[in-house]
């Protein structure tokens, strides 16, 4: 299983000089199975050169997953190329969350006034499944969800494959109970033994004042799931909009510093833009 995490950036797309290291982009993972099928989770602004490299490539069948309908992790669905081509499939599995179907979730961000392309010009062929309670199977990968802690509700997943295990919860909020969400030990047993587990982590304490409800997390909290999960390698994940490269850094030596504390074997980094990832 490959991963690569196209962009990492939480909310909205940045730019600049201080943002060179952990990238600007807002989220989409790329999955590539022992088989080298394609699975896409969310379609935010780095899916536009995910698309680019998939049509050089001369791919043409996706699998889609959204882990909920935020705009930064819809917002480049409508630039994502292989929608305009006749030879592209592409099947979208997950829960419409806030909408009454998958298809409007994705359809309302392509219509009159907000985008000049509506959503009907789109030429490949779209099949929709809503795969939101129970484990599934995209070619040789289990993909298992789990519901977000997060406003209007979404999915984290668990990718299984030959026995290694991705797990990816992003936008969830381990401080603050939001409805239909699930509690801290909800999500530890969910990533029990990962290899690779990559959570929200956007805000530091100081952030959390002002933040709590938001639907985000305290990176403190995201490190003790991950060691009381037992996992092998821990990802902080949806930077902080405002949170430059150094203070990206600033937060991976405190929770080496935790790690040594506790005398975890845990290894921990900040997922950045472009980052492969092979299990």
């Amino acid at each position: 299983m490959l991963i690569k995490c196209w962009g990492t950036r939480g909310s909205i797309p940045v730019s600049g000089p201080e943002y060179l290291k952990y990238g600007g982009d807002t989220t989409c993972i790329e999955i590539r199975t022992k088989n080298d099928e394609i699975i896409i989770v969310d379609a935010g602004s780095s899916i536009r050169r995910a698309g680019n490299k998939f049509i050089a490539e001369g791919r043409s069948d996706f699998t889609m997953l959204f882990t909920h309908a935020h705009w930064d992790h819809l917002m480049g669905f409508p630039f994502f190329k292989p929608l305009y081509s006749s030879k592209s499939r592409i099947k979208i599995c997950g829960c419409p969350f806030a909408q009454s179907t998958v298809e409007e979730m994705i359809s309302r961000i392509m219509t009159p006034p907000y985008f000049p392309v509506n959503f009907d010009n789109i030429r490949a062929e779209i099949t929709y499944e809503g795969e939101c309670y129970e484990s599934f199977l995209v070619d040789s990968v289990t993909i298992t969800p789990i519901f977000l802690n997060h406003p209007n509700q979404g999915l984290g997943y668990k990718f299984v494959e030959d026995g290694k295990s991705f797990v990816f919860i992003t936008d969830n909020e381990l401080g603050f109970k939001h409805p239909g969400g699930l509690d801290f030990d909800d999500y530890r047993d969910f990533a029990t033994n990962a290899d690779i587990f990559i959570h929200d982590s956007e805000y530091t304490e100081g952030d959390y004042k002002r933040t709590r409800g938001w639907g985000h997390t305290v990176y403190n909290d995201a490190l003790r799931l991950a060691m009381e999960a037992n996992v092998k390698n821990f990802g902080l994940f949806h930077h902080n909009q405002d949170r430059n490269d150094d203070g990206v850094d600033q937060i991976v030596r405190d929770c080496h510093t935790m790690i040594e504390k506790h005398r975890s074997p845990l290894e921990c980094f900040a997922v950045y833009q472009n980052m492969e990832l092979i299990l």
